[in-house]
């Protein structure tokens, strides 16, 4: 089959699993046609392609297989009623819907093709598909266009992971397949907003439900840093959660924080945090910025406070007298990671993926300003917000109610930390 220099990238990537985000009319369709028939040319071989539904699997792929299947001459019998194929060589092509997973389970496949794999859900991979490639050693392959950040950007992040060996992830525009005139992209411009054009025809991901940390680009916020012998003191965030107990690890340097390290520990406590910041950095004067409820007795804690037990293990807390309103706390980070000059002073490790992965999918409430706290990726959020918002609060020139002329009272200390 004729290719695009892009799609011929994609075919010639010898990778086990691989992502493919693009935009519209990129040639996905095509490229998952010429993968299918290239894998079942072998044999008695599997291959699959699943789409959302099996309605789509037969509207996006079926007329464009049986056409190249028959000019090739390869196939025995087409079975419309299945939408399956079987080849002369004893190989077989199917189109599947993953609309119905039970439908998907108990077959071993070779080659596997997800279409619009955000529009599929997770579940469907790892609890069917996922296994299906396991004793024949299969290979897939996810092709769709963003659509927020999903399980589909996770697994575009993976294929990224130079430590991730068996993934690799393609991403190209629209303008890029060459199989659309720049014509009908400037008309597209003309047609949609800024926000879907830009996720349909340029493969960006997009947020469309009130992101809370809009000021985080994983291209400029996140960046490799190191703690060096120079950084004699360790600025540690935490946040008190049973299941996990929270904590980023940061350097200051020239008011600028680099958070080089995560910690969370499932079905923990504080002393167990402790220990375990202690094993990691024994030789650094740790400077703790817990939530304020620290100050509270706990019963679970045999009647100590959290922020005793972090004094008691040498950590130099600073911690306010109350809790900092939430929406003044997110600011404080926001400005940090991009103020309105466009000066960012707030980077994390690539390391930290747990702490990427709260700034780029925590959102609020529909339609509030309330943080959304039910998917449990808030947490590292919080432990950064109390260190933020403590060292760099945002300052107001109005009149201050008692809490936030407390936070500004705090600011001449800055030096002494």
């Amino acid at each position: 089959m004729k290719l695009s220099k892009p799609q011929t990238a994609v075919a010639q990537d010898n990778t086990r699993f691989k992502i493919l985000v693009s935009g519209r009319r990129f040639g996905k369709t095509t490229l998952a046609i010429r993968e299918l028939c290239y894998h079942a040319r072998h044999p008695n071989t599997l291959c699959w392609f699943v789409a959302p539904s099996y309605r789509q699997a037969r509207q996006i792929a079926w007329m464009k297989l049986k056409k190249k299947l028959s000019e090739l001459r390869w196939v025995k019998k087409f079975n419309e009623a299945d939408l399956t194929c079987l080849l002369k060589n004893g190989s077989i092509i199917s189109l599947r819907g993953a609309d119905n997973p039970d439908s998907l389970r108990g077959v071993g496949i070779n080659y596997l093709v997800i279409d619009e794999a955000a529009d599929v859900s997770e579940q469907s991979w790892t609890e069917v598909l996922r296994p299906t490639l396991s004793d024949t050693k299969g290979k897939a392959l996810f092709t769709g266009t963003p659509k927020g950040h999903n399980w589909f950007y996770d697994l575009y992040q993976k294929g990224k992971d130079p430590a991730e060996k068996e993934w690799s992830s393609h991403l190209y525009t629209t303008a890029e397949g060459g199989w659309v005139d720049e014509d009908e992209i400037q008309q597209a411009k003309n047609d949609l907003s800024k926000s879907v054009f830009r996720q349909e025809y340029e493969a960006t991901w997009e947020t469309y439900s009130g992101l809370i940390y809009s000021s985080f680009d994983r291209e400029h916020s996140v960046r490799h840093s190191t703690i060096t012998e120079d950084d004699k003191i360790l600025y540690v965030g935490i946040d008190f959660n049973v299941s996990p107990i929270s904590a980023i690890v940061a350097v200051i340097r020239n008011n600028v924080i680099d958070i080089v390290d995560e910690i969370r520990i499932f079905g923990s406590d504080t002393q167990e945090l402790c220990d375990e910041i202690l094993n990691r950095y024994p030789n650094k004067k740790i400077m703790a910025f817990p939530d304020p409820s620290c100050v509270q007795r706990r019963t679970s804690a045999g009647g100590k406070t959290d922020l005793s037990i972090l004094q008691n293990n040498g950590f130099v807390c600073k911690v306010l007298k109350s809790h900092m309103a939430v929406r003044d706390r997110i600011n404080s980070v926001n400005s940090k990671l991009c103020n309105a000059n466009e000066l960012r002073t707030l980077f994390i490790s690539p390391r930290c993926k747990s702490t990427i992965n709260t700034f780029v999918k925590q959102t609020y409430k529909e339609g509030t300003s309330v943080p959304n706290k039910t998917n449990g990726i808030d947490h590292l959020g919080d432990a950064v917000g109390y260190l933020v918002s403590y060292l760099y609060p945002i300052k107001r020139d109005v009149q201050h109610t008692p809490q936030k002329r407390f936070n500004v009272q705090l600011e001449g200390t800055y030096g002494r930390l």
